[in-house]
């Protein structure tokens, strides 16, 4: 029997959801489910709960991504810090120095110290929202307990790791009407807002191909004495399969395609080329008895995956941390009238994008309509069709930080999306469906290539459920001409 057939679809197939309706019941007072009700309860597509005026938010895991995270929340109004959480207290100590020293309100409850010290922000009922920054292993775990306590989620890429994560990530979800949202913060990059609105627009036509990757040079962090590599040490070698990092990339062209929205990701077929870099880098920079040189760098060095959706569009998706191949998230969205590809910026519309031309058909395809705008179209481009959220807020963000900005839009659009009772835009079935890349890929890759299905987590709903409208906000209802209107100008 073959792969796809015994695998990924039996696991796909396998859930039978719970007949009974005592978890409606369950529901809190934040509103519980205002959209539909399945046998489980709340349907998470076009979810909402009653406004959240003021939200308040416990952070879980305060090192890098943490510490920004709650640097770049609470620089906006209607939300507190409630709780702070990590497993060394002097994270959390200089965290609360920082808001402090800041004034930012909130009760700033410590949780710290044990390796659940986590689930006390789950379980403290003067928070609304966890914001969880730990490392990938853990976001699992941790998203179960904190909607089983009640809680909405957001949490880091990936949000899961195995396919029975991932269903259960939904089922629970769906039983506690809670958000589940991944931080999947390159949907909100200035470029990826801009070929949004291209394809939300029309300007591009029929879309018919994407490709996205991340590539990018990691191979020293990956072999550095630090101690985010001790489970390496302590291990003789290293095999991953697949593409073990998609999403960064693969988000911003599900929300090009409305994917879960009109289409879904149906099967994938995933290959790796040989490894040959880390070792290389850790035979010329490490003494021969280091256990990077005692350790086996098994994983290929490119991993190279090709989607096929149910509508047959294409997705092709690459991931490569091990060579100096300049950095890049490739971002191409293709389409019957025009093309869009970042890294560099570039854009092409056809002749007929505007409409049919019946006297000379023949010209739409000739000449040089074929070649990528000059440098005065293209900023002439960019202008008109940046999308008015990175246009009202994007030169605010730039200057606030955060990858260019885009993390900062994207706190300040889910924050905005709570505080008045509309849909965050991405669901709990857009986190299933993106972490599932990771082991599906790594299936198909491990059976040298062979076609492997992709769950369908919304169980038909994608057929029928309306894209999803990446807004605008309203700064005024939000109280917030003083940070980023000062930044802005």
């Amino acid at each position: 029997m073959r792969l796809d057939d015994s695998v990924c679809e039996a696991l796909t197939e396998r859930r039978d959801f719970l007949k009974s309706f005592s978890a409606v019941a369950a529901l809190s007072a934040f509103g519980g489910c205002m959209t539909g009700t399945p046998k489980t309860g709340c349907a998470m597509t076009g979810f909402r709960v009653k406004p959240i005026p003021t939200v308040r938010v416990g952070f879980i895991g305060l090192g890098e991504r943490g510490y920004a995270a709650a640097y770049r929340v609470m620089l906006f109004s209607g939300v507190e810090a409630t709780a702070l959480c990590d497993l060394r207290q002097e994270r959390v100590d200089l965290t609360r120095k920082m808001l402090v020293n800041r004034k930012k309100p909130g009760a700033l409850r410590e949780y710290a110290g044990r390796s659940d010290s986590w689930k006390g922000v789950c379980d403290d009922p003067e928070v609304d929202v966890v914001y969880i920054c730990t490392p990938a292993v853990l976001h699992a775990e941790m998203e179960l307990y904190a909607m089983r306590a009640g809680k909405h989620v957001l949490v880091e890429v990936p949000g899961a790791q195995t396919l029975d994560e991932c269903w259960e990530i939904v089922e629970t979800a769906e039983r506690t009407g809670r958000h589940c949202m991944m931080l999947e913060n390159c949907v909100y990059g200035e470029n990826e807002l801009l070929a949004w609105n291209l394809c939300h627009r029309g300007m591009l036509g029929t879309l018919t191909h994407a490709e996205g990757g991340y590539i990018h040079l990691l191979t020293w962090r990956s072999e550095e004495d630090h101690f985010r590599n001790n489970a390496r040490k302590a291990s003789p070698s290293e095999h991953d399969y697949g593409n073990t990092y998609p999403t960064h990339a693969l988000g911003p062209i599900c929300t090009y395609m409305d994917m879960n929205r009109g289409d879904r990701m149906e099967r994938i077929v995933s290959l790796s080329s040989l490894a040959a870099a880390r070792a290389e880098f850790a035979a010329e920079n490490y003494p021969k008895d280091a256990w990077q040189n005692r350790r086996q760098w098994l994983t290929g060095d490119m991993n190279t995956s090709i989607i096929k959706t149910a509508k047959g569009r294409t997705i092709m998706m690459q991931c490569d941390m091990s060579t100096p191949r300049p950095y890049s998230r490739i971002n191409l969205i293709q389409g019957t009238k025009g093309c869009f590809y970042d890294y560099p910026l570039r854009i092409t519309f056809g002749p007929h994008a505007s409409g049919p031309n019946f006297k000379d058909p023949n010209e739409a395809w000739r000449g040089k309509e074929h070649d990528w705008f000059d440098e005065k179209r293209l900023a002439g481009g960019r202008e008109q069709y940046m999308h008015p959220l990175w246009k009202r807020v994007g030169k605010g963000a730039k200057r606030l930080g955060g990858h260019g900005g885009m993390d900062t839009v994207m706190d300040l659009r889910w924050l905005y999306c709570l505080q008045n009772g509309l849909p965050l835009d991405m669901d709990v079935y857009d986190l299933a469906s993106w972490s599932s890349i990771v082991p599906c890929s790594a299936a198909s890759d491990r059976a040298g290539g062979e076609p492997v299905i992709l769950p369908d987590f919304t169980r038909g709903a994608w057929k029928t459920t309306p894209p999803v409208e990446i807004g605008d906000v309203d700064l005024d209802k939000m109280g917030l001409n003083s940070n980023l209107e000062k930044a802005n100008g």
